[in-house]
């Protein structure tokens, strides 16, 4: 699987709310042309995918207090992009000029709030199957679900046994794991970006799915809590998210 020359180096995590009554608008002008002209337009860019939570997926998010999202509701949408292996602080000065650019030339939109914006090295991922999807496809496949489980640091242990668990599960096809990049390229931004999203040890594990992500919760709150009793993490954020249906205003109406 893993004999490409094309590698993963980083992903762009953006989780946004629009504000109330501005639910269409945002959609379209994100999907249509910031989804692009804000990233995928830029070097090195390998992928994108957005992904929604409405508010029956947001009702299942865990645990209460958490500070990657403030509060836990926060973030009706999360747009994850793939950066290439060498090339990150390439794209990331580009972004930097780009969103200054983009607003400045009234390509901006104001009636949105930042749950939470990050910048995350990759780090490992661990499949189902040995000879499955590999992660540099993974926001190409059309996965059915995702699941953002974020942790912090716990006393040592491993994370193999839960993460073997959940794999386990029917429907669980891949977990990546990321953390925090440093020296990230930055020029500013025109707009707040949320949370700091925790301490800079924490682990952001996307959970890629082949099925409705309601239909597994119980198996990624097992795992959150297998995680915990092994000491390899405490949970600060789990959420479940399904893929948007681009081109349409599916769920705009769903997410309060």
């Amino acid at each position: 699987m893993d004999d490409h020359p094309v590698k993963v180096g980083a992903m762009l995590f953006t989780m946004v709310d629009p504000h109330r009554g501005h639910e269409v608008a945002y959609n379209r002008w994100y999907e249509r042309d910031h989804y692009y002209a804000g990233v995928m337009d830029g070097p090195h860019a390998l992928a994108g995918s957005r992904w929604v939570a409405p508010r029956a997926l947001k009702d299942l998010r865990f645990p209460a207090g958490s500070p990657f999202a403030e509060p836990l509701d926060a973030g009706s949408y999360v747009s994850i992009y793939w950066y290439l292996k060498g090339k990150v602080d390439a794209h990331t000065a580009w972004a930097g000029e780009r969103v200054w650019w983009l607003y400045e030339n009234g390509r901006g939109f104001a009636e949105r709030t930042h749950a939470h914006t990050g910048i995350y090295t990759f780090e490992s991922a661990r499949y189902a199957d040995p000879d499955g999807v590999p992660i540099e496809l993974a926001l190409d496949h059309g996965y059915k679900g995702l699941a953002v489980v974020v942790t912090e640091p716990g006393n040592g242990g491993s994370a193999e046994g839960a993460e073997a668990a959940l794999l386990a599960t029917d429907g669980i096809d891949t977990i990546a794991s990321w953390t925090p990049k440093t020296g990230t390229a930055d020029g500013g931004s025109p707009m707040a970006l949320g949370t700091a999203g925790g301490s800079p040890d924490r682990v952001v594990r996307l959970v890629f799915m082949e099925t409705d992500p309601r239909e597994r919760w119980d198996a990624v709150r097992d795992y959150a809590k297998a995680m915990e009793d092994a000491g390899a993490g405490r949970v600060t954020f789990a959420a479940p998210f399904l893929p948007t249906i681009v081109g349409t205003d599916t769920y705009v109406d769903e997410l309060w």
